[in-house]
């Protein structure tokens, strides 16, 4: 296992980038470790930048590296991400603005799973309910996976390809293709990601293979410089095991197509108009017999949920003073989820596969939403500004099962969001702000399909916990950002005041409740980057959060322990080398089989630290090569927030955390043309 050593090529990497090397020019650090917040509430990153640790091909690793955010671990891809704490439909992601949902009752396909982020150019963070433009109930924030506009001024093909090799059989290809003019483009993209199981620190080998492609196209029409008519469509696929559970996904099958149109300047009050419509579907397989062995005495069972999202978005800027603009708009989604199974007759590994396809499609649950929000920014004296929003959602979800008490019900509700946002500029460097944001949050899918009588994981019983509060989360955000030639730095904190919290709780194996609370939320992210000599720079963050269900007057479940990371750069001329210290701190404050739809709390974890370096080489203009090596002393830990561990055939029974990855030595090239 290349776990187990250190791989020749990375070694020589990593040691030739502490020689003096003589050049003009110096190089910023190219692996990003700790993407800070560089504008007020708002953290953008390069999703094309290498990074450490190297993320898993998909959106929730990826928001890993950010503080705030953590990813609960589920095998090798497709964890579920949390920031701040809060998970699943409190924390909005929009891929170029158009939402997508995943299948899978518990969450083995988030949205975050159906995310290739080298196919973007951009991936944005507004933190807490301090927009209303993106979506309703996003009271932890919104992620906004973006591409840019081509600019064909230069040249008018362009291209990206990388490859990446690492441990456990890691291998990664993404290709983009650009191509255009004045008149318009056309942009290509393919995207494949393999890995085999992985080894924890030990040496254990954890269920955790994966296999992801994507490919997708936009067209664009562009007959003048202020407008742009893009059609898009894309298509997805993959395998993945898990060693948290009985069932591994053996599909995630995602055809989208979409249609935006974007006009600027029309005038000196109209200064922009947008709208796009798209329809994504998720068709999602899982079973317990194509990934895995199959216990002698178990049933081969196959579960295929699928969704369908149909959404709409329309908005238009308004220049109403020199200083004062208005965003008004417009929002409809609608998303209808089904299911079918199947299991085999007969026991055992040789017993046949069960032949879900010719079953019907069962309609379990729809969602529509229709929303009008305004967001308006008025410009003060002195650099300083005014930021205001109200956004009001007509929500409405039906329960299509049968043999549940809420069968053949609907639950309607009005949903208002909005917030006030004071900004000060103290001075030409640092910019401070308070802001009060109230929104509300009616129950997904996931928490309303919650059932405390169930009897297995194939039948269920009657109770539903459909009909649930909204949830209301009135929060404060305060903060500061500071920018200078040699020092950027920022620090963020919040207090949040839930009412009708909706709180998961793990009642048996199979069974699980939804009910309302009331909890609190408070915490602080903090960034520092100092460039204290010509060639070194030395980054910090910090994440800290709390919660308490004060019903119980006890800890609110799954809330990230502390954590801290600390990072030291060097570059000189075409090499760039550094290492970055991770350390969690202990999480005692716990809510044992409390959380929410993505996972409980299991038990008190202890602290642990994780040392990992890395290097680059621009070995030619357009072409970046970078290493690393991750967890270098091979160190064996579970983040706090991991899922238990399942009995999975040929493993060793795990019945706590899923362990994360020992030592992982990875290398990427990427060129640009």
């Amino acid at each position: 296992m290349l776990a187990s050593r250190l791989h020749p090529l990375a070694l020589s990497i990593a040691l030739a980038s502490s020689l003096p090397v003589l050049a003009d020019s110096q190089l910023d650090p190219v692996v990003v470790t700790a993407p800070a917040m560089n504008e007020v509430l708002t953290v953008v990153t390069d999703p094309k930048a290498p990074r450490q640790p190297v993320p898993a091909h998909d959106g929730a690793d990826l928001l890993k590296s950010i503080p705030g955010f953590a990813v609960i671990r589920k095998g090798g891809t497709d964890g579920d991400p949390l920031f701040r704490g809060m998970a699943a439909s409190r924390l909005s992601i929009l891929l170029d603005g158009e939402t997508i949902l995943g299948g899978c009752g518990n969450r083995m396909d988030p949205p975050t799973a159906y995310v290739f982020p080298e196919e973007y150019d951009s991936v944005t963070i507004l933190k807490g309910p301090q927009s209303v433009k993106h979506a309703s109930g996003s009271s932890a924030g919104t992620v906004m996976f973006e591409r840019a506009k081509p600019d064909f001024s230069t040249n008018p093909l362009q291209g990206y390809v990388s490859l990446l090799g690492g441990s456990f059989g890691r291998n990664d290809q993404v290709a983009q293709i650009l191509a255009g003019g004045d008149q318009g483009y056309i942009r290509l993209n393919g995207t494949r990601s393999d890995a085999d199981n992985y080894d924890d620190g030990d040496g254990n080998e954890v269920h955790s293979a994966y296999t992801r492609w994507s490919t997708s196209a936009q067209l664009g029409w562009t007959p003048d410089a202020d407008t742009t008519v893009e059609l898009s469509a894309a298509k997805s696929d993959g395998e993945a095991a898990y060693g948290d559970r009985g069932m591994d996904g053996t599909a995630f099958d995602r055809t989208n197509i979409g249609l935006s149109y974007e006009q600027n300047n029309l005038s000196p009050l109209v200064a922009q108009v947008k709208a796009r419509i798209y329809h994504n579907y998720v068709d999602h397989v899982m079973d317990n017999y194509s990934l895995r062995d199959v216990l002698p005495t178990a049933t081969k069972m196959v579960s295929n949920p699928d969704r369908e999202t149909q959404g709409a978005t329309a908005s238009t800027e308004l220049n109403l003073s020199d200083r004062l603009t208005l965003e008004l708009g417009a929002e409809h989604q609608r998303n209808e989820h089904s299911l079918r199974k199947a299991m085999s007759m007969v026991a055992g590994d040789a017993a046949a596969d069960p032949d879900y396809q010719s079953q019907t499609r069962i309609d379990d649950m729809r969602f529509t939403s229709n929303a009008l929000f305004a967001e308006a920014t008025q410009q003060l004296d002195g650099g300083n500004s005014l930021h205001a929003g109200l956004r009001v959602t007509r929500d409405e979800a039906e329960d299509l099962r049968s043999g549940k008490t809420t069968s053949s019900t609907e639950d309607n509700q009005w949903l208002t969001s909005a917030f006030a946002r004071y900004e000060q500029q103290l001075n030409s460097n640092t910019r401070s702000y308070i802001g009060l944001g109230y929104t509300e949050r009616a129950a997904d899918y996931w928490e309303r399909t919650r059932n405390p009588e169930a009897t297995s994981s194939m039948m269920t019983g009657s109770a539903s916990t459909f009909a649930l509060n909204p949830e209301q989360t009135t929060q404060l955000d305060i903060g500061l950002v500071y920018s200078s030639t040699d020092i950027k730095a920022s620090v963020s904190a919040f207090y949040a005041h839930h009412n009708d919290y909706i709180l998961i709780e793990k009642l048996s194996a199979v069974a699980s409740d939804a009910r309302n609370i009331r909890a609190t939320t408070l915490g602080t992210e903090a960034d520092l980057s100092w460039r204290f000599a010509p060639n070194w720079t030395s980054t910090s963050t910090l994440a800290w959060v709390y919660g308490d269900n004060d019903n119980e007057d006890r800890a609110l479940g799954q809330m990230p322990a502390p954590e801290l990371r600390l990072g030291l750069n060097y570059a000189q001329g075409k090499w760039t080398a550094g290492g970055l210290w991770r350390g969690v701190a202990q999480q005692s404050r716990v809510a044992v089989n409390q959380g929410n739809i993505v996972g409980q709390d299991i038990d008190e974890t202890s602290a642990y630290a994780v040392f990992s370096l890395h290097a680059g080489y621009q070995a030619m203009e357009n072409l970046l090569v970078t290493a690393g090596i991750d967890n270098l002393f091979d160190r064996t830990y579970a983040e706090h927030i991991s899922r238990n561990g399942a009995t999975v055939p040929g493993y060793d029974v795990t019945t706590d955390r899923i362990n994360e990855p020992g030592r992982n030595l990875w290398l990427k090239a990427q060129y640009n043309f």
